[in-house]
C-alpha cells in the first residue's frame, strides 16, 4: 500500500516515520508547499519520496494522511476522496460539523476508510481509563474534569478551545460515550484576538458533568484527569513517567433514615494502585489501525463519527462564547 503524508510542518514527519515503520506500506510519498521543508524531512527519511505536486500524490497513493492546518482540512480531504484515497485527518477534524458530515457522506459513498487522528486514545493510560470503566470497575460516573495548560504555543489561526480542547474532548467522548446535552464556554483573551485561555463545562443526561480547562499562558505545564465514579475513582497524570494512571477505591455512601435531616454521609476510603500500561507509542498503533481498517474494510476506532462528536462540541462551546457564555444545546 501506498501513503501520501500531505504536510510536513510539526505533526507531518511524525506521521511520516510511523507510516515507514508500518507493516503493509510499502511506499510512503510526502508533499509540503515549503521545499525547504521537503529536503529537510527527506534527509531524516532515506526511504521518503518527496513529490511536488499534491495532485500527482493523490493519484499515486491508496491512502492519504492530512497533517495540514484546520482551515484546509475540508478542500483538502475532499479531493483525497475524490482522487480514491483512504483518509486519515489530524485532529480537530473539521472547522464545522457540516464539513465533518460532507467528509463521512463522501467517503461512505466512495467505500473509503476515513479516519480522524485522536491520538490520546491509543495510548496505553486512555486504554486502560476505558477498560476500568467498561469493566464496571468505577460504577456510575459522576465527573470527568481535566486541565490541559502550559505556555504556549499561541495559534494564529485559532483559539486556545480549538487547539487543546479536542484532546481531551475525544477521550471524554470515548469513556462517558452517550451524547452530551449542552455546552458552556467561558473564555478570557490577554494579548491578541483569540481566547488565551478557556473553560467548557459539558452537561450530560442523570447530572453527569465534563469539565474542562486549556489555558495557553500557564507557568507549568500540566496533563491531568480526574473520573469520578461511585464506586472508585480514577486520575490520569500524562506527565508522569511511570505511574499514568492512579485508581482510588474512595467514594461517599448515603444511608437514610426517616427524617431528612437525619441522612447521614460516609466517606469510604480504601486503597490506591497503578495499573500496568501498554507502552506501544500511539501514532505507531494510529498507522497500524488506519491500514487494518483499510485491508479489513471496517470502521476505524476514530471513524469520521468520532470526529464529527467532537467537532459539534466545539461548535457549540464557540457558541457559547459569542453568546455571553449560555449553555448552548447539542443537537441529537
Amino acid at each position: 500500500m501506498i501513503v501520501a503524508v500531505i504536510g510536513l510542518g510539526y505533526w507531518g514527519p511524525n506521521m511520516v516515520r510511523n507510516f515507514l515503520a508500518c507493516p503493509g506500506v510499502n511506499r510512503v510519498l510526502a508533499c509540503d508547499l515549503d521545499a525547504e521543508r521537503c529536503e529537510q524531512t527527506a534527509r531524516r527519511f532515506p526511504g521518503l519520496e518527496i513529490v511536488a505536486d499534491l495532485d500527482e500524490a493523490l493519484s499515486r497513493a491508496d491512502a492519504a494522511v492530512l497533517a495540514t492546518p484546520l482551515s484546509t482540512h475540508h478542500a483538502l480531504g475532499m479531493r483525497a476522496l475524490d482522487a480514491g484515497c483512504h483518509l486519515l485527518v489530524e485532529k480537530p477534524f473539521t472547522e464545522t460539523s457540516a464539513q465533518a458530515q460532507e467528509l463521512i457522506d463522501t467517503a461512505r459513498c466512495r467505500k473509503l476508510t476515513l479516519m480522524v487522528d485522536h491520538t490520546f486514545l491509543y495510548t496505553g493510560a486512555v486504554r486502560k481509563m476505558a477498560a476500568l470503566n467498561q469493566s464496571g470497575d468505577l460504577g456510575r460516573l459522576l465527573y470527568f474534569d481535566s486541565v490541559r495548560v502550559n505556555l504556549g504555543l499561541f495559534q494564529h489561526d485559532t483559539n486556545v478551545i480549538w487547539d487543546l480542547a479536542p484532546h481531551d474532548l475525544s477521550i471524554m467522548d470515548h469513556i462517558l460515550g452517550g451524547a452530551p446535552e449542552a455546552v458552556q464556554a467561558v473564555g478570557a483573551r490577554h494579548y491578541y484576538e483569540h481566547e488565551d485561555m478557556a473553560y467548557l463545562t459539558v452537561r450530560y443526561p442523570n447530572d453527569l458533568l465534563a469539565h474542562i480547562h486549556v489555558n495557553w499562558i500557564s507557568p507549568v505545564k500540566v496533563r491531568q484527569i480526574l473520573v469520578g465514579g461511585s464506586n472508585r475513582m480514577l486520575m490520569y497524570d500524562d506527565m508522569e513517567p511511570s505511574e499514568k494512571i492512579k485508581v482510588y477505591d474512595k467514594g461517599v455512601e448515603i444511608k437514610d433514615r426517616e427524617q431528612v435531616w437525619e441522612t447521614l454521609v460516609s466517606y469510604r476510603t480504601g486503597d490506591m494502585w497503578a495499573p500496568r500500561l501498554e507502552q506501544a507509542e500511539a501514532l505507531s498503533l494510529i498507522a497500524r489501525e488506519f491500514i487494518a481498517s483499510i485491508k479489513e474494510g471496517r470502521r476505524p476506532l476514530t471513524d469520521g463519527e468520532s470526529g464529527l462528536r467532537v467537532v459539534r462540541v466545539l461548535e457549540a462551546a464557540q457558541k457559547s462564547l459569542t453568546q455571553g457564555n449560555v449553555f448552548v444545546p447539542l443537537a441529537d
